[in-house]
């Protein structure tokens, strides 16, 4: 039977509505406000970390009016308690209640995987803002899920090069037992061992546990040339107070990833003098870039920069560069992907590269900390251009 004239007629004005309809979502996808959530720590050991990349995200967005390829930005917040058996009902708080457009979040590797999971599983755009989580930008790799800050690898890696260059021979690492810890460690060992030296004891407890004490004497009774450490945050300020107080900052040199001092100078005091790290970041770059965003940093926060607030900072300018070239459409990852691999992005730390993983290519720096101004001065390059193997990636 043929249509009539009238079916035909309904059939065009279906399909005119659709076409319409069509068009109407593809226009809020890329002119309706932006909604970005935070998935970050406000509570917690971790709390100032989160707060601190929050801050450095908007401040970037403050400089470009307000707005991200032309549309207004709207921000959703969720407290991921720094504990990876919420995370999933928090992520999906923020896709699923909220439909965001992108993520950025978060401090803590556990919940990080968790996040990413999410996101390869649901599409949504993601920048990790801290969490160094090796498997992120390795065997979970996604064209849609970035990284504006580190691999715990890297800090580790460019550590490790250091001691061996400085000759140093035997060495004990301690960390938290988690992620963080046993990456970083990992770098570690595997740029010192290649360098000549041996790693003698590895020591570790339960995050976020800050009982020092009876690991403080095992290294005392070990007698290593050196020890090596992963703490962050209120962690960090415990044992760097602890190992001093135990005697053995004299005695035994203490070297560190860089989120050891970065953020927690003020609270550690006299402890944390002289002590060398190795980050993508210092408080003494004395760059124009670096100069521009501490100062502007500082008139809106009442307070000085760390390395946080330049992962914020950045996760908010890689998102610029992959939405100006999309006109917004936060859906078009393989886009997004092509003009982040191809940009340089114009950090306060120097400008860095995305890796084919989406890793940051970048510089990391040997710092010494000074008590007296507050400061992890720059004293050399630990590692230039230093890029994440990226192992595991398939994208």
């Amino acid at each position: 039977m043929l249509p009539t004239i009238n079916s035909l007629a309904r059939w065009a004005g279906a399909t005119v509505a659709l076409t319409a309809l069509s068009a109407s979502l593809a226009s809020a996808q890329t002119t309706g406000k932006l909604k970005v959530g935070f998935m970050l720590p406000y509570t917690g050991t971790f709390a100032s970390l989160g707060t601190a990349i929050e801050n450095g995200f908007r401040q970037h967005v403050t400089e470009l009016g307000g707005k991200i390829a032309g549309r207004e930005v709207e921000y959703f917040k969720v407290d991921d308690e720094s504990e990876p058996s919420k995370a999933t009902d928090n992520v999906n708080k923020l896709i699923k209640r909220d439909q965001v457009d992108v993520l950025i979040g978060t401090v803590h590797s556990g919940v990080a995987m968790a996040m990413a999971k999410a996101a390869k599983e649901s599409g949504t755009l993601l920048i990790v803002p801290n969490a160094g989580a090796d498997a992120v930008t390795g065997a979970m790799c996604a064209s849609n899920i970035f990284r504006s800050s580190f691999s715990n690898w890297q800090p580790g890696y460019a550590m490790g090069e250091v001691m061996a260059k400085k000759g140093i021979k035997k060495v004990v690492t301690i960390t938290w037992k988690y992620a963080a810890g046993d990456e970083s460690v990992k770098g570690f060992k595997e740029s010192f061992e290649k360098g000549g030296g041996t790693v003698v004891k590895e020591l570790s407890l339960p995050f976020p546990n800050v009982e020092f004490q009876g690991l403080l004497t095992e290294i005392a009774a070990t007698k290593p040339d050196a020890v090596f450490t992963f703490f962050a945050g209120g962690g960090a300020v415990k044992f760097v107070k602890d190992y001093a107080a135990a005697g053995l900052k004299g005695t035994i040199p203490l070297y560190g990833s860089g989120f050891l001092t970065d953020g927690n100078l003020d609270a550690e005091g006299a402890a944390a003098d002289g002590l060398f790290t190795a980050l993508h970041y210092a408080d003494s770059l004395n760059t124009k870039r670096d100069n521009a965003f501490r100062l502007n940093y500082a008139k809106t926060f009442r307070m000085q920069p760390d390395v946080y607030a330049v992962q914020g900072y950045d996760a908010a300018q890689m998102l610029a560069i992959g939405l100006n070239a999309t006109k917004g459409d936060a859906t078009k990852s393989a886009d997004i992907s092509a003009a982040l691999r191809k940009a340089t992005i114009d950090s306060p730390r120097g400008p860095f590269t995305i890796s084919a993983a989406h890793n940051p290519v970048q510089d990391f720096y040997l710092r010494q900390s000074s008590a007296k101004e507050k400061e992890n001065k720059v004293i050399g390059i630990a590692s230039a251009k230093l890029a994440d193997p990226g192992r595991g990636c398939k994208m």
